[in-house]
């Protein structure tokens, strides 16, 4: 009698299903592990996290002793906005055009009036710097989503966050706690949101964020650029958020008060150490053309830098248009820098050490402190702004090993699964998408 036992071949059906089982376990078991990389004796808390919680208290008691510069201007449109002081409501930006903050910031703002108005402030500012702090963790998890599958080195991620942070606090302490800005600091937590919205493929998401950042603070419409990092065939329905959560934010003031459009053209001085200078511009106040200068520079390098597939360039490209055409010089401006290569050093890049950040903030914030001439300091922000610019558009950058990720077997419809377009010339444009 002949016995026969068939085996399965290794490219059939059952070879393949025993294979992607395998692999499925395999990329499980790498994803616990990855899960525990840095934490502290296996609680939530990572050593990374606890030395950034350090760091920041430690600049937040530095600066609260001069803090809350600018609290009063969120105090007084709150009070406005709510009808609290005369000449306010929906007429609040036609009498009051100095006050250049979105409306979503004063009703956040409004958290933080029923308690005593010192208590109050304090309470802001420890907010938004606990804010900050969320910020990196959020940069850190988007870096690690974006990367999944690629042959992370979580530890290297974990350090890279850590030294990029340290960089990032500092300035972050500027605008939340010493100026406390919050139309500002909302502006960057809702673009970081954007940005984790984007690598998870939601692109209502995306658009939502992108639209409170702008009803936080107009500036941030430099950030949306952002939206053509989406599959072309979601970006009517992004725009469309976009256009519709602003629009319920700022329509009511300007169809009730058409004079609202004066606040579009409120003027600030054009203080000697600006990089407007070094344009010719020596009008003691902001050039007409200044403001939709900045606008087309953020939005068009932007666009540049997401068609070529460089998307974690964006927030740190209309920080250095910012930058560099605005008549003021306030430290507070540097946090969109510094947030902009916080993005790039964790999610544009692999080096371990994230260089960018640290020129940021020496270049700066040290030329803000230890640099005399008012004219040197406008060329400093200048020379950094373009170089920072240029290095994110044209630098040398290494792609994601894909192929580790087909050999784990994940699937395409895997709501992080990167999917590589066609080529676009020199550059390959690489899109997170989600699959229904």
């Amino acid at each position: 009698m002949r016995f026969s036992s068939k085996r399965p071949q290794a490219g059939g059906r059952e070879g393949r299903d025993v294979r992607n089982a395998g692999n499925a376990g395999t990329t499980s078991t790498a994803e616990r592990d990855a899960a525990q990389v840095g934490r502290i004796a296996g609680s939530p808390l990572r050593w990374h996290h606890a030395l950034l919680v350090a760091w920041t208290l430690a600049w937040f008691i530095v600066a609260e002793r001069h803090g809350g510069v600018s609290w009063h201007y969120l105090k007084q449109g709150e009070e406005l906005l709510f009808g609290q002081m005369g000449g306010g409501g929906l007429a609040l930006y036609a009498n009051n055009p100095q006050l250049q903050i979105g409306p979503v910031s004063f009703l956040v703002a409004g958290l933080f009036a029923p308690f005593p108005d010192v208590i109050g402030e304090k309470l802001a500012e420890a907010t938004m710097s606990g804010l900050g702090l969320y910020m990196l963790v959020l940069v850190g998890r988007t870096a690690a989503e974006h990367y999944r599958g690629t042959g992370l080195n979580h530890k290297r991620l974990q350090q890279r966050v850590l030294i990029a942070g340290l960089a990032f606090i500092p300035m972050w302490v500027e605008v939340s706690v010493r100026f406390a800005h919050l139309d500002d600091v909302l502006a960057l937590f809702f673009t970081t949101l954007a940005v984790r919205s984007l690598v998870r493929g939601n692109a209502t998401a995306l658009g939502v964020f992108l639209a409170l950042g702008v009803d936080s603070k107009p500036w941030a419409v430099g950030f949306l650029p952002l939206l053509l990092a989406l599959p072309r065939a979601t970006w009517l329905r992004s725009c469309v958020v976009v256009i519709g959560v602003v629009a319920v934010a700022w329509l009511p003031f300007y169809l009730t008060h058409m004079n609202t459009l004066n606040a579009a053209h409120f003027t600030i001085p054009n203080q000697p150490a600006s990089s407007l200078r070094w344009f010719g511009a020596t009008d003691p106040v902001t050039p007409w053309w200044d403001r939709p200068a900045q606008m087309a520079l953020g939005l068009g390098l932007g666009t540049w830098a997401a068609r070529r597939g460089r998307w974690p360039a964006v927030v740190l490209l209309a920080a250095d248009a910012r930058i560099v055409l605005d008549p003021s010089v306030y430290t507070y401006y540097n946090a969109s820098v510094l947030l902009g290569t916080l993005i790039w050093d964790a999610i544009g890049q692999r080096r371990l050490v994230p260089w960018v950040s640290w020129i940021a903030l020496i270049t700066l914030y040290g030329s803000a402190l230890f640099v005399p001439s008012d004219s040197t300091r406008g060329l400093i922000r200048l020379a950094f702004a373009v170089g920072s610019a240029a290095y994110v558009l044209f630098s040398p950058v290494r792609p994601p090993r894909q192929g580790r990720r087909r050999r784990q077997g994940r699937s395409p419809g895997d709501a992080s699964a990167q999917v590589p377009a066609q080529s676009t010339g020199a550059h390959d444009r690489l899109y997170t998408v989600r699959t229904a």
